[in-house]
């Protein structure tokens, strides 16, 4: 996987610097006006990469793209393409990001403002700094179109280069990339191209100093983006607090809620779920068997025996506790159903209320799926984990009793079905026990 990474990283370098040559041949003069606005630009990106957010999946996310592309519509020229590269370059190498990150991260933006810069000259666009003396409205009307043209293609590239790569390091479809990454963030891309464009336009109209100024609201908001993002990293460490604290009763349900977390993101990507769904689904599996954390689970977990009629009879009780429980915390009303009902069955015979059908919540039934591949592949005290082709006879069996048939014949049948049987997660780019057997109904619950 890194031979075929380094690649795709090396195609994308010399797609880059052929891009560069082609700007050059275009627009080999660069002024000085266009310099000073050139270094300006660096500096405000340069600090934008320095208060970059850290995120999930080892990606990151800044503003320095008002910046970048705020450059090309004052100097769209060969001599921007490359400040970019070298601001690009020492974000990376101060962030300590490994070579091949660092040479893609530079290579792709180098690549897609070589569009827009092709395409917004090709058009007619013109330097605001040849606009200087015009409103905004005049400079709207005389570049716009071919500015939102040339973001447009340059939104397209980075999407499918991105998606690529993240396609062949995490082995997912790209189209399945494309949505998680793209569509998901594509309303909050649409709005920032008018911001680009004034904040370009006060660069050429007012000077260096206004647009300093402007810049300083922009950090600020950027300020409130992060303290939400802090916010919801809390509640999620949390939440994996709350899971760590209950799998430490026993060490056969160690990791269990993680790894049927980790089963359920792929199964609901599986089925073309979006992004916000795939979230859901996958906090709720993470809290799904949370009521296990009560005293009264204690004794019937760390017992290897059967258990008695009294005992099951207690063990079917922890999603209606672990709803209860939940629904105490407001940010997490919606994944009260999810627990509640990750133990029914398609045919009605689950418990804790008997649903059938689609009356389950989709999460729930995707939960149920998640943690039953779970407890096939873990080992037992009776018995080894079970292979890849066991696990799929076992759901084929099942299907229409214990399992929606439709997402059984999506998942057996998807490019993701293997991920579900190999070892740990990849890491993203810039840009996620015991488990008792109920022989009467099912093979594996």
């Amino acid at each position: 996987m890194r031979i075929r990474v380094g690649t795709y990283v090396g195609l994308t370098v010399v797609a880059a610097a052929g891009a560069v040559h082609v700007v050059y041949v275009a627009a080999p003069d660069v002024t000085a006006e266009s310099v000073a606005a050139i270094g300006l630009m660096a500096v405000l990106a340069l600090v934008a990469e320095a208060l970059a957010l850290s995120q999930p999946m080892s990606s990151t996310g800044s503003i320095a793209f008002i910046p970048y592309f705020a450059t090309l519509l004052v100097a769209p020229s060969w001599l921007a393409l490359v400040v970019i590269a070298v601001v690009r370059t020492i974000s990376d190498l101060s962030a300590r990001k490994d070579g091949l990150k660092t040479a893609f991260n530079a290579a792709q933006h180098v690549l897609i403002l070589a569009v827009a810069v092709l395409v917004f000259r090709n058009l007619g666009g013109k330097s605001l700094l040849l606009l200087r003396e015009a409103t905004l409205n005049q400079a709207t009307a005389a570049t716009g179109a071919a500015a939102l043209a040339g973001f447009a293609l340059a939104y397209l590239t980075s999407g499918l280069l991105v998606s690529g790569v993240i396609s062949i390091a995490q082995r997912v479809p790209a189209g399945q990339v494309w949505r998680t990454n793209q569509l998901a963030t594509l309303w909050l891309d649409l709005l920032s191209l008018p911001l680009i464009f004034v904040f370009a336009w006060v660069y050429a109209r007012f000077g260096a100093i206004a647009a300093a100024t402007c810049w300083v609201p922009i950090l600020g908001l950027r300020q409130v983006h992060k303290m939400n993002l802090e916010l919801e990293r809390t509640n999620q460490e949390f939440l994996e607090l709350m899971v760590k604290s209950m799998e430490a009763r026993d060490p056969y349900m160690s990791g269990h809620s993680r790894r049927v977390h980790h089963y359920s993101t792929i199964v609901a990507r599986a089925i073309g779920l979006n992004e916000r769904e795939v979230s859901l689904t996958s906090r709720a599996a993470l809290l799904h068997d949370v009521g296990k954390i009560y005293e009264k689970y204690g004794p019937i977990l760390a017992k290897s025996d059967r258990l008695s009629p009294e005992e099951w009879a207690i063990i079917q009780s922890h999603p209606i506790d672990g709803a209860n429980l939940v629904a105490t915390m407001s940010r997490l009303r919606e994944l009260v159903a999810p627990i509640r009902h990750h133990h029914e069955n398609w045919d009605g015979t689950g418990y804790p209320d008997g649903l059938a059908g689609e009356l389950i919540p989709l999460p729930a039934r995707i939960i149920r799926f998640a943690d039953t591949v779970d407890a096939m592949t873990t080992d037992r005290p009776y018995r080894s984990s079970l292979p890849q082709d066991q696990v799929r006879a076992e759901l084929v069996r099942c299907r229409g009793k214990q399992f929606d048939p439709g997402i059984t014949d999506r998942l057996l049948s998807s490019p993701q079905w293997s991920q579900l049987f190999e070892v740990g997660e990849a890491s993203g780019w810039d840009r996620p026990s015991l488990v008792l057997v109920d022989v009467k109904k099912s093979a594996v619950s």
